[in-house]
C-alpha cells in the first residue's frame, strides 16, 4: 500500500468513481464523492451543477450534507471522506466547517484545487481544523474518467 493509504481506501475510491460515473447521466463533470464512517457509507454523491442549475452542487458538498443527516449532527467526525478530484476551495471550506478529519483524493486539480494544487486551504494554520489528507489514489483512472468527459466537448 502508498504511503499515506490504508488497504481498505482503494475499496472506497472505486465507489467514489462508480458515484463519478452516475454524473454523466445527467451531462455533469464526473467527479463522485463518497463519506465513510465506521466502515459505512454514510453519504455519496456526484457531481448535479448541470442537473439542480446550482453552482455548489458539488460531489462533496452533496455527500456531506447526506452524511450529516444520516449521523444526525453537521460534525462529519470519525469519518473519511473520499473524492475523485481535488477539492476545489469552496468544498475545502465545506470540509473544514464539518470537521471532516481525514481526506482521500484521486486526481489533482492545477486549475482549482485546495488540498495543495492551487492552494492549500485544508493545511492553512490559521482555521480551526485540519484534516489529513492523501492524494493520488486511482488517479489514472480518475482522470481519465475527466479527460474523455472533456475531450468529448472539444
Amino acid at each position: 500500500m502508498a504511503a499515506g493509504f490504508f488497504p481498505r481506501d482503494e475499496h472506497f475510491m472505486r465507489l467514489a468513481i462508480r458515484e463519478a460515473r452516475e454524473a454523466l447521466t445527467h451531462d455533469d463533470v464526473p467527479i463522485g464523492a463518497v463519506v465513510v464512517h465506521g466502515g459505512e457509507v454514510v453519504g455519496a454523491a456526484h457531481n448535479e451543477r448541470e442537473l439542480r442549475q446550482d453552482p455548489t452542487a458539488h460531489a462533496e458538498i452533496l455527500a456531506l450534507r447526506e452524511a450529516g443527516r444520516a449521523l444526525g449532527s453537521w460534525r462529519v467526525l470519525d469519518a473519511v471522506l473520499y473524492v475523485t478530484l481535488e477539492p476545489c476551495v469552496m468544498c475545502a471550506g465545506a470540509i473544514v466547517l464539518a470537521r471532516v478529519p481525514r481526506v482521500v483524493y484521486g486526481t489533482t486539480d492545477p486549475k482549482a484545487g485546495a488540498a495543495g494544487s492551487v492552494l492549500d486551504v485544508l493545511a492553512q494554520p490559521r482555521l480551526n481544523h485540519r484534516p489529513a489528507v492523501a492524494g493520488g489514489l486511482l488517479a489514472g483512472e480518475c482522470a481519465a474518467l475527466l479527460a474523455e468527459f472533456f475531450g468529448s466537448r472539444r
